[in-house]
């Protein structure tokens, strides 16, 4: 199983971009996939996540409202819709993928690689 994170960049504070999460090796409705992020010195932390086969999402409570999870497994691709960005979402965000829907890092078996989101002030 590989997982490519991509769609990182730098933008101002208030602004959006959209992470995508593209999976290759796995039949993708049967796994569940989250996001999680890692600023410099801290530990990785949840972000949102996304059920195998149903719209079940989940959230921390830092982005909800502003963010967006979501899935197209045609594509075997998850999304996430980051607007109203701000500087403390600067981080390094990962992709993962966990036989269930979990907010516990401890759950996500397989990364990518990590996609760098710089927020300027």
């Amino acid at each position: 199983v590989q997982l490519q994170a991509s769609g990182g960049g730098l933008v101002q504070a208030g602004g959006s971009l959209r992470l995508s999460c593209s999976a290759s090796g796995q039949p993708f409705p049967r796994v569940a996939v989250g996001w999680f992020r890692q600023a410099p010195g801290k530990e990785r932390e949840f972000v949102a996540a996304i059920a195998r086969s149903d719209d079940r999402t989940y959230y921390a409570d830092s982005v909800k409202g502003r963010f967006t999870i979501s899935r197209e497994n045609s594509k075997k691709t998850v999304y996430l819709q980051m607007n109203g960005l701000k500087p403390e979402d600067t981080a390094v965000y990962y992709c993962g993928m966990s036989p269930f829907i979990s907010m516990s890092i401890l759950t996500y078996n397989y990364w990518g690689q990590g996609t760098l989101v710089t927020v300027s002030s």
